[in-house]
């Protein structure tokens, strides 16, 4: 592999600017690879990481490989509820990626998945600043969307949960 050129930190700005952009523009391996350049000379960016977080979590509808890295950097997040909130929509977009795939038990998975995202959201919203209902509509998009598949709680939900990293 060629050696990797650096970003400079003067041009971090710019670079996000276009992370959000490909992401927009649903390009998500490019955001990712911005936010890993930008992290590359500013590790404390914070609004890398969450970019990061959410451009891997963009490709889980053709590269379900990129979960466990997803649910890693989301909780490694110091603030518990963007640790929680973040670990919410890498739970509920493996849900909706496996609505999308067909197989004996990809509704399982789906269901099993928006549920454990339900839970995360739950712990966001317990400890929320007044105004933010993010989790809330997160958590009721879940439930929507279960409802609408007509899922029922999974047998043994309780003893294994699909990405939950707490």
């Amino acid at each position: 592999m060629e050696t990797l050129k650096k970003l400079t930190p003067q041009g971090v700005g710019n670079a996000m600017e276009k992370a959000h952009r490909y992401r927009l523009l649903d390009e998500p391996c490019e955001a990712e690879s911005i936010c890993v350049d930008v992290l590359g000379v500013d590790p404390d960016n914070h609004e890398a990481r969450i970019l990061l977080i959410l451009a891997l979590t963009d490709q889980f509808r053709g590269d379900l490989s990129r979960v466990a890295e997803a649910s890693a950097l989301a909780a490694e997040l110091p603030d518990p509820y963007e640790r929680y909130y973040y670990s919410g929509i890498v739970a509920e977009r493996l849900g909706k990626a496996q609505l999308r795939k067909t197989g004996p038990t990809s509704d399982d998975y789906a269901n099993r998945a928006l549920r454990e995202a339900m839970g995360w959201y739950e712990k966001a919203e317990a400890i929320r600043k007044p105004g933010d209902d993010d989790a809330i509509l997160r958590w009721n998009t879940c439930a929507r969307t279960i409802e609408r598949h007509g899922f029922s709680l999974p047998r043994d939900m309780s003893s294994t949960p699909l990405v939950m990293l707490e």
